[in-house]
């Protein structure tokens, strides 16, 4: 089923996601916490897919399992700023190949300085694949957004001009980045709003559940951290049992916050821990 048909006027949808591993000794780990996320009910499970194409097959194994075994709705990521279009063409028709009916279509980090971008060979841009996938065949395309602003653009106002064209080339729905401050959320959704952007927004919230996992969070994502949150990391930096209920305890606060706002649906990093899920559902049914 494509993702897009599932949203509902004021009900809030809820999603996971889960990365591939690097090899095969951690493939049975993904694949248990894919059978437990299942069991969740979840309106879809994503997964991601690594640099340049590098997990592309755990991609579609995961995916096809997630969609054919368990039953469950699911979307593949899939990044063209290294990927060659041919190997792109080549996940598209393995993805159709397992009834996989939703990309979520991401440029993908920059690579090192000594690669040499070729256009022909590559996609340089998001929107550049979207307007790709559709002349490939019927999926469902999501797009990547950032309540704060993409790191690389100038400003929030920058980075939701390029949004625009990314939306009008062919997304049919929204799921940002993880992000700590709900207001931020509130004034990028006013903000897209004004600029003629209608589609489904889904929130993407991570948990903080260890002092390790957020710093490096901080760094590449340039999430900014509001005084409350930085101060249990700060109070629990070296009582991990202390900093993981602390920080579980913000991601129900901040999700039903999100829930009584109105947003079309949360989208759960849940970094491949299935009692992260398994709590915030829990706490929102309850």
């Amino acid at each position: 089923m494509k993702i897009s048909d599932k949203f509902q006027k004021g009900k809030t949808t809820f999603s996971f996601e889960v990365f591939p591993p690097k090899n095969n000794s951690q493939l049975d780990s993904i694949e248990s916490a894919v059978a437990e996320l299942s069991k969740l009910s979840p309106e879809f499970i994503s997964v991601t897919y690594g640099a340049g194409g590098g997990t592309s097959d755990y991609t579609v194994r995961i995916a096809s399992d997630i969609k054919n075994k368990y039953g469950v709705d699911t979307i593949a990521h899939l990044t063209c700023i290294s990927t060659p279009i041919k190997k792109i063409d080549e996940y598209i028709e393995s993805l159709k190949a397992n009834k996989i009916e939703n990309i979520l279509a991401l440029r993908g980090d920059r690579p090192p300085e000594a690669f040499v971008y070729s256009d022909g060979v590559y996609f340089e841009y998001a929107s550049d694949l979207v307007r790709h996938i559709n002349e490939k065949g019927d999926f469902c395309i999501a797009g990547a957004c950032y309540p704060e602003g993409h790191t690389e653009s100038k400003n929030l106002k920058e980075d939701i001009n390029h949004l625009k064209i990314k939306v009008n080339s062919g997304v049919e729905f929204l799921t940002t980045q993880l992000f700590y401050d709900n207001n931020a959320f509130y004034n990028f959704m006013d903000k897209i709003r004004k600029k003629g952007i209608e589609l489904p927004v889904l929130a993407g919230i991570m948990p903080i559940t260890s002092y390790s996992s957020i710093e490096r969070t901080i760094k590449l994502s340039g999430t900014s951290i509001p005084a409350e949150v930085s101060s249990f990391i700060s109070r629990y930096r070296d009582d991990p049992q202390s900093l993981l209920n602390a920080g579980m305890e913000y991601a129900f606060k901040q999700i039903n916050e999100l829930i009584d706002y109105g947003v079309d649906g949360i989208h759960i990093y849940t970094m491949n821990k299935p009692f992260i899920a398994q709590q915030i559902v829990k706490e929102c049914r309850d």
